[in-house]
């Protein structure tokens, strides 16, 4: 099989399964977009806004915003490897089970990490202390150091050329296991709740069945793979994955287009890019060194895909009204394809709800951090 013929294979069902190519209809709610990528990457939310409504016709940011802040079919939580992402409310339950039962070790030092039973006190301090308010990290400080005592608070933990108190390690825990998300940001400070607030009361999800559940949606996302890829994915041992995939069942993968799109514009961290796997297809030649990272990340810069491969990075700008987007092609793009960025370009500044204009050139912002 040609390098071109393994590429269409793997990609034209993730593209589908990603509402990429081709995409939602209109009115397709946002949430099912959302859970048919096992997820979207959130670490850039203006990123994930961007990322998503481009996924459905028509949509913008500021329906992604009322998903997530309005409607509450959306949460915005801690996802797989402990990052930040957008959840479908909805399925909640069953990432909250799996996530929780792979197993955790704290990569602190001993004098920072908190043993086991100390984790559980924190956790059970956060679940009460956000149970029906949304505080910020400094008010959930003191709620936590209030109810489990001042070694909690101690700025032990190195983050950012700063000390956090201990307590925040235990932040992706107390995630994972369902009692903190994040709330709306508070004049630009971050804010955390508990989702427990927004999603239906449900049956609890066993941890096994929760698991097979979300390795079957990660080979609808992302497949085929096997133990060591999903494990990768989740930040998860491979034998935790090896018995996830057993009796895992995949997804639903929606109706595949039979060629890949002209062009397409992703976002910073866009879930497709992050999570494609073998990298060398998606990222040929040049691309490798201009869209990755030196250690081979995915997801630092955004990228232009023609004919389902990297053939460029790309900027934005917003000025009032306006956003200027430049593009750096890694060949020369054909008439039909150049045709193909300019619409891209005007639906994403549609997205933006902004007026866009189109520059090529080099692209001389470096990849975020």
């Amino acid at each position: 099989m040609s390098t071109s013929s393994d590429l269409l294979a793997l990609s034209l069902p993730r593209l589908a399964r990603h509402r990429l190519h081709p995409v939602a209809p209109v009115g397709t709610g946002l949430a099912e977009v959302a859970a048919g990528m096992a997820g979207v990457h959130a670490q850039v939310l203006s990123a994930a806004e961007t990322s998503l409504a481009i996924r459905v016709d028509g949509a913008t940011r500021a329906d992604v915003r009322a998903a997530l802040w309005e409607e509450r079919s959306l949460v915005k939580t801690y996802g797989p490897r402990g990052t930040v992402h957008l959840l479908s409310t909805t399925d909640l339950p069953y990432w909250t089970a799996a996530l929780s039962s792979i197993p955790w070790h704290s990569p602190h030092a001993q004098n920072v990490r908190m043993d086991d039973g100390q984790t559980d006190l924190v956790v059970a301090a956060i679940a009460d202390a956000l149970a029906d308010s949304e505080l910020t990290v400094d008010e959930l400080t003191e709620a936590v150091v209030q109810r489990v005592g001042p070694w909690a608070g101690e700025r032990v933990m190195p983050a950012f050329q700063d000390q956090w108190p201990r307590w925040r390690q235990a932040t992706a825990v107390a995630a994972h296991r369902g009692v903190l998300c994040f709330g709306p940001d508070r004049r630009r400070r971050v804010t955390y709740t508990n989702p427990r607030r927004w999603v239906p009361a449900v049956e609890p999800v066993k941890a096994d069945e929760a698991a097979r559940w979300l390795a079957g949606e990660w080979l609808a996302a992302y497949g085929p793979g096997g133990a060591e890829e999903l494990a990768r994915w989740l930040g998860a041992p491979t034998s935790w994955a090896t018995k996830a995939l057993d009796g895992a069942r995949r997804g639903e993968v929606p109706a595949v287009a039979d060629r890949a799109p002209a062009a397409l514009l992703l976002p910073y961290f866009d879930a497709y890019v992050v999570g494609f796997r073998p990298r060398p297809l998606l990222f040929p030649g040049p691309a490798w060194d201009r869209a990755l990272t030196p250690s081979g990340q995915a997801g630092n810069y955004p990228v232009l895909l023609v004919d389902g491969v990297v053939a460029g990075v790309w900027h934005s700008r917003r000025v009032g009204s306006m956003v200027h987007v430049t593009v750096e092609t890694l060949r020369d793009l054909t008439a039909d394809e150049l045709d193909a960025v300019e619409q891209r370009v005007l639906r994403l500044g549609q997205v933006l709800e902004a007026r866009p204009t189109l520059t090529f050139g080099p692209v001389t912002v470096g990849g975020h951090a």
